[in-house]
């Protein structure tokens, strides 16, 4: 998968990008943040988005001095939200958790996204992935995905698999697999992970993808079992889980990504000072710590190279919807 390399290419780059803040003109962005800034989260609360974005939003507000407040506005797979921040004023005091939903998938899923994924954002620079894994309802009597694979193809299209909402990536992830393994199954969407991960856990439905922080809580109680991880390598939250690639499946690799973004005419100034405020942030807090207790991953870069990330997500995303011929929505 593009992003791995590309983690492989930033990561180490972290400690540049934090320099001296850029000169402020004489003008309104001398004193930013003169008030509370809105961090905008595309998912309703729970789930690894919205533990993102809570996580980095505490370590922004000690860093700039004013209160960071969330707005959880769920829909459409993000669309809503971005379209929204993509209006906003350009002055650094709306931020968007953009995602893969939105600048990776959404773009071709909807035919008429009211944004431009390139031309309306400046992506802030940092970038929190989680690893996404396969999991089933505990009562199924399956304990491996070769053995899950059979149930599918047994029960012939009656089995189903929750998703956050139609476009999102755990839901295009599920269509991969469908596509790999030449199975069927029903899909049945929900507004956020929460919700979706209840009703697996509890046998409404049958299974999922998701992030491990989603999933974890069910997992650890028995309710939900971890089939496979969608990653490379083994997630070191559960090392003893074995890999899509490792049973066979190497194009199965696949993660939720959040990237802090603002309207593309926001001044460089406030750009760089969200950014470096953000780095260090993460860095100075517990932030870090807790994301990657939580199964995640950090890249501290520049905005300007998470610019060719968005870009080779979003070209990876349009062949993967058009090889497994997923009906687009308007």
């Amino acid at each position: 998968m593009q992003s791995r390399s590309f983690f492989k290419t930033v990561a180490g780059i972290a400690c540049a990008v934090i320099a001296p803040l850029a000169s402020f003109s004489a003008n309104s962005q001398t004193n930013y943040p003169e008030k509370p800034i809105n961090y905008v989260v595309t998912v309703p609360p729970g789930g690894a988005a919205d533990f993102a974005g809570r996580t980095i939003a505490e370590a922004l507000s000690k860093q700039v001095g004013q209160t960071v407040v969330i707005e959880n506005k769920a829909g459409a797979s993000g669309t809503i939200a971005t379209a929204y921040v993509a209006k906003a004023p350009a002055d650094g005091y709306t931020i968007l958790q953009g995602a893969i939903s939105t600048h990776g998938i959404g773009p071709h899923f909807y035919t008429k996204t009211p944004y431009d994924p390139f031309k309306d954002f400046m992506s802030l620079g940092v970038v929190v992935e989680f690893p996404l894994v396969l999991a089933i309802n505990a009562n199924l009597p399956v304990k491996n995905l070769e053995e899950l694979i059979a149930l599918v193809k047994k029960k012939d299209g009656t089995m189903s698999f929750a998703t956050p909402g139609p476009g999102s990536a755990p839901h295009l992830t599920a269509e991969l697999f469908l596509t790999e393994a030449g199975v069927k199954m029903l899909h049945v969407p929900y507004k956020g992970s929460a919700p979706a991960v209840v009703d697996v856990a509890s046998g409404q439905v049958d299974i999922m993808f998701d992030g491990f922080p989603s999933l974890a809580p069910h997992i650890k109680s028995g309710k939900l079992r971890a089939i496979a991880a969608v990653s490379p390598t083994r997630n070191a939250l559960a090392p003893d889980l074995p890999t899509f690639t490792e049973l066979g499946y190497p194009k199965m690799v696949t993660s939720l990504w959040y990237m802090p973004m603002v309207p593309a005419k926001t001044p460089q100034a406030i750009v760089d000072r969200l950014n470096q405020a953000m780095i260090k942030g993460l860095k100075d807090t517990d932030a870090q710590k807790r994301l990657e207790a939580g199964g995640a991953q950090l890249v501290y870069t520049t905005p300007a190279n998470t610019q060719k990330y968005i870009k080779d997500e979003y070209d990876r995303w349009g062949v993967v919807i058009k090889n497994a011929k997923i009906p687009t929505s308007n």
